[in-house]
């Protein structure tokens, strides 16, 4: 009589205990991902830079090659027989001049910073995708290719948009009691100067709003409401553009209020106090959002490590 064979013994995979424990918290996933040392160093020079605009670019003189040689420039002095203006002076005396020395380094640094948050957001996409299959993997190098293909339109696209909104910005200060006839081009410049700092870099990376009904541009649309009409960002790339343009916003709203004041002071000429505003309401909110996420990046951490420590506990007891 053979032998019966004995019943072979099935194993139960790992992966269902290792989902089991992911499910009751046992697995320590890790935090968005985010560059808290890249962040905080770029925003550094980022906040930097915007302060080096307004407070230093618009004080270089137009024989700014003469300041390089001390004995050139003395010589020039003595024989024009004035002083070198204070400081001042050179960024209050035309205040044209000055904004669009202003206007025209924030659109650099801008532009930098708008191209560093861009590849942060694709890198973040990047990660998710590649968590996929073998067909997602793909489609993300092609749609890698695409993007830089896409690159110089995309910027086109920003540049249209912060025109656009310039012209609205415009009409907006105007509507809040600018002067309509004797400083347009004060005006304007002060409206593109809010415009850069507003939206350039939204509409770089989320893209232009559009009211076309395919997919994409409604999510852009309901993306954009949900950032700067309901305020309300969840992750640190949205908090790095809803924060500094609300600042740079209120800044310049602010920044109108010395303007009233009769103290007859050089720097309340139109548009410098709102211009300067901005910029100060700008450079704060990216130090807020940058504070902000850390914070949070930081406490969802130690609540995981708190979590897993729990869990450790109760497991070996």
């Amino acid at each position: 009589m053979p032998q019966r064979k004995p019943k072979a013994v099935r194993a139960k995979p790992s992966s269902t205990k290792a989902g089991a424990n992911q499910e009751k918290g046992a697995y320590v996933a890790p935090p968005e991902n985010f560059p808290v040392a890249a962040y905080t160093s770029v925003t550094g020079v980022h906040t930097t830079l915007l302060a080096f605009t307004a407070l230093f670019l618009p004080r270089t003189p137009v024989s700014f090659l003469t300041d390089a040689f001390p004995a050139a420039r003395r010589a020039a002095e003595n024989a024009s027989g004035t002083p070198r203006p204070s400081a001042l002076h050179l960024l209050t005396s035309r205040p044209v001049r000055t904004l669009a020395w202003i206007c025209a380094g924030t659109f650099i640094v801008q532009l930098w910073w708008a191209g560093w948050v861009r590849n942060w957001s694709l890198e973040l996409r990047r990660m998710a995708q590649s968590q996929g299959d073998a067909a997602q993997q793909a489609q993300d190098k092609l749609s890698r290719s695409q993007e830089k293909s896409q690159q110089l339109k995309t910027l086109w696209v920003a540049s249209i948009s912060t025109l656009a909104a310039s012209i609205a910005f415009y009409i907006l200060i105007v509507l809040f009691g600018a002067p309509i006839l004797s400083h347009p081009l004060h005006t304007y410049l002060l409206g593109f100067l809010v415009a850069l700092l507003t939206t350039f870099t939204p509409v770089y990376i989320i893209g232009p709003p559009s009211l076309r009904s395919d997919t994409k541009s409604l999510v852009t649309r309901l993306t954009w409401i949900r950032l700067f009409a309901e305020l309300s960002p969840r992750t640190p790339i949205e908090r790095a553009l809803v924060y500094p343009a609300a600042g740079a916003l209120f800044g310049c709203w602010s920044g109108a209020i010395p303007i009233g004041l009769d103290w007859e002071r050089p720097w309340q000429a139109w548009p410098l106090t709102p211009a300067y505003g901005a910029v100060a309401g700008y450079i704060l909110g990216s130090l807020a959002a940058l504070v902000v996420s850390s914070v949070k990046y930081l406490a969802e951490a130690d609540t995981r490590l708190r979590r897993a420590d729990v869990q450790q506990h109760a497991k070996s007891a």
